[in-house]
């Protein structure tokens, strides 16, 4: 196995159907990477960090959605590797100074600059997030292009979703999330025991 240099395992739960859950599970398949342009924390397998119950909650939204058929929760042992964490000031001090070349670099590429946008007009939390997605994605490429580090994922905490009682800093939707990008960084898989 590859060595890593960040050393840190944690438990990650993936909201999917139930139909990919169980080829992962019982036909030993692989999750795909997402490569959606509004992904929180750029391009990656994702995972709700030690957060089984949101993923569930996720993947039932899906399914009001449209978007699948059975909701289930897939679990995951997962090896950080070399992390960008944004739970860490150093990787979001990185990113900060990383947005005005990427501000530029869009710029001189004569394309426009993405904006994070609501889902609907209920969304206060602007789930669909292409910018953050776009300046990830770059900085971490403009680290890999130019040989300085390469991260085998990326990790971010969110305050999501409507407070838990007024004027508390607490929201029922926080959640830690880690966005795998390379899929050696997952150990292993398995079915979480079902909730009665």
């Amino acid at each position: 196995m590859r060595e890593f240099d960040y050393q840190r395992l944690v438990i990650g739960y993936h909201g999917c159907d139930a139909s990919v859950r169980d080829k992962v599970i019982q036909k030993g398949d692989q999750l795909q990477a997402s490569p959606k342009r509004y992904d929180w924390l750029g391009h990656g397998i994702y995972f709700w960090e030690h957060g089984p119950a949101r993923a569930l909650e996720w993947a039932k939204e899906q399914k009001k959605r449209g978007k699948l058929k059975t909701p289930a929760v897939l679990g995951a042992v997962l090896h950080l590797g070399s992390c960008f964490d944004l739970l860490d000031a150093e990787y979001t001090d990185m990113l900060a100074q990383a947005y005005p070349l990427f501000v530029d670099s869009t710029k001189a590429a004569k394309k426009t600059l993405p904006n994070n946008r609501p889902l609907d007009a209920s969304d206060k939390d602007q789930l669909l997030r292409d910018l953050d997605c776009a300046v990830v994605n770059w900085t971490i490429e403009e680290f890999e292009k130019d040989g300085t580090a390469h991260f085998h994922s990326v990790r971010g905490v969110f305050q999501e979703g409507l407070k838990v009682f007024p004027k508390s800093g607490i929201h029922r939707r926080s959640h830690i999330q880690i966005a795998v990008r390379d899929p050696a960084c997952i150990l292993g898989y398995f079915q979480p025991p079902s909730k009665r």
